[in-house]
């Protein structure tokens, strides 16, 4: 979310807060990327907000919803606040419940047994959701307009339309089962709470192999996921590398340090191909 932008995110947030009979004299801001997530005291709620444009927050309160009475690990809404999307001054406000840390770091074991019990419950869930192509798909239209994304030298545009093409094509050729997905489960939307591990962001959510999820995970949880393609997992990662990549180099993303993460995970992309090349087709 823009700078300037993010005063008035808070003012909306407080003032949903308050119309809802919480008390807010303090917020702490956790995250910012295309929302901003902070913490509202003394009430101690955790607050998400996004530009009314984000027409997903309906669908994630409903998932949420459903995966926690299926015993999934999803954080919960604050029960106090009617499980609604509230609209204040060009921003969408959602409340969820805070939870307490965890103390010890979280082990890819458990990261691996939150996701795997995630899927189990997502199988339950009939929604309709995004297949994974079509996230590659978004990709590859900015590779395919250089005036969506100017900054992107020739030699890596070259790079990342070769890979969403040729990973695409040898991921789905695979044939493997495919199922509702987390569609980001990183670590950066997986809570480490006293409570356990508990996934948050939903609205990401869609179809495909659970390799794909899995490949958001640090490396060291593929070894604990029982069952995995671990050829479709090397697959999954470097086709999850190339579609984030490709996303920071657009004019419009508001990703805090978003080029310098790019530039990073093209190295990482770089490694992989050294390690497992690939026959680039075109």
């Amino acid at each position: 979310m823009n700078a300037s932008d993010i005063p008035r995110a808070v003012a909306a947030a407080v003032a949903t807060a308050t119309e809802a009979g919480l008390a807010v004299d303090d917020t702490v801001v956790l995250q910012d990327s295309n929302r901003i997530t902070m913490r509202l005291l003394p009430c101690d709620v955790l607050v998400r907000v996004a530009h009314v444009r984000h027409e997903a927050a309906p669908f994630e309160i409903e998932l949420a919803q459903r995966l926690a009475a299926a015993g999934s690990p999803v954080a919960l809404l604050d029960p106090r606040v009617e499980p609604l999307a509230y609209e204040r001054d060009g921003f969408v406000v959602t409340f969820w419940t805070y939870y307490e840390p965890a103390t010890a770091p979280l082990t890819p074991g458990a990261y691996a047994n939150a996701l795997e019990r995630l899927h189990a419950g997502m199988r339950t869930v009939h929604v309709p959701t995004p297949h994974f192509t079509e996230r590659v798909a978004s990709a590859q239209h900015l590779i395919a307009r250089p005036e969506l994304t100017p900054d992107l030298a020739d030699p890596e545009r070259d790079l990342l339309g070769a890979l969403l093409r040729t990973l695409r094509d040898r991921i789905t050729g695979r044939g493997a089962a495919e199922q509702l997905l987390h569609g980001e489960p990183h670590p950066g939307n997986l809570l480490a709470t006293t409570d356990g591990p508990l996934f948050i962001d939903l609205e990401t959510c869609c179809r495909g192999p659970v390799e794909f999820d899995v490949a958001h995970a640090p490396e060291g949880v593929g070894d604990h996921y029982p069952g995995l393609d671990q050829e479709l997992l090397r697959d999954c990662r470097t086709l999850v590398l190339a579609i984030v990549t490709t996303w920071r180099w657009d004019r419009d993303d508001q990703l805090p340090d978003g080029r310098r993460l790019a530039a990073g995970w093209l190295d990482q992309i770089r490694t992989a191909l050294d390690r497992h090349p690939l026959d680039l087709h075109h």
